[in-house]
């Protein structure tokens, strides 16, 4: 398979951009530079929160920004897209009508993920605009998955996680994890999505094991979409 290059929409966060980009490294089967993936990132803090407008807390709207990045990441010429942000796939069929280049949809691949363990009832952790636009809803419903979502006070604790600990630079509350999964779990899931690029710094800072992180499953199909080999 022809090796491409894979153009990074980052910024979104910054952290969990720098991150994906550790992932790809080490998740590609190469001995030597020459045989990692080419890449072109982006790390644009200046678009807008995608939550935010979400919920009509901001008339920012961040997806011509995101178009925008998309265009200059062809011109540089990368030649397939990931955006390590959950919540802008909220916008994904906007954004993929106005790019020339394929745009890998993380919340599908992660939904098929699940599918593929045999989850049935999912817990979706991810923003507020993320649950609201009912992305990973849809995508449960596609794969015959039970998305369940957490009651408003579990979802302020994940909200808490994303943006006072992630976001703001600080080390991540394990009480707040603990808190959450225990609810999940009393809620009968099976598996727990972490659908937030900031919760796969979660998982990477408490060593969590038993959860499907978007930003990994996102990390491997595009190793396979640039045709590389995962280790």
């Amino acid at each position: 398979m022809e090796k491409k290059t894979l153009g990074i929409i980052g910024g979104v966060g910054p952290l969990a951009t720098m991150y994906i980009g550790e992932m790809l490294v080490r998740m590609t089967d190469a001995d030597t530079d020459q045989e990692h993936i080419n890449m072109v990132i982006t790390n644009n803090t200046k678009i807008p929160d995608r939550t935010a407008f979400i919920l009509g807390e901001s008339t920012d709207d961040p997806v011509p920004y995101i178009i925008s990045d998309a265009n200059r990441l062809r011109v540089a010429q990368a030649e397939v897209l990931i955006m390590p942000c959950n919540t802008a796939h909220s916008f994904y069929d906007q954004i993929q009508k106005e790019s020339d280049l394929p745009i890998i949809n993380m919340i599908d691949e992660t939904a098929e993920r699940a599918k593929q363990i045999n989850a049935e009832r999912v817990g979706i952790l991810a923003t507020t605009g993320t649950i609201s636009s009912g992305v990973y809803q849809d995508a449960c419903e596609k794969y015959g998955l039970t998305p369940v979502l957490p009651d408003s006070d579990i979802q302020s604790l994940v909200m808490s996680l994303i943006y006072d600990d992630v976001k703001a630079g600080k080390p991540v509350d394990p009480e707040k994890w603990n808190t959450i999964s225990r609810a999940m779990k009393e809620a009968g899931c099976d598996v727990l999505i972490l659908g937030c690029t900031e919760l796969s710094i979660v998982r990477k800072e408490l060593k969590l094991e038993g959860c499907i992180d978007s930003l990994l499953v996102l990390a491997e199909a595009a190793i396979t979409a640039c045709g590389y080999r995962l280790k």
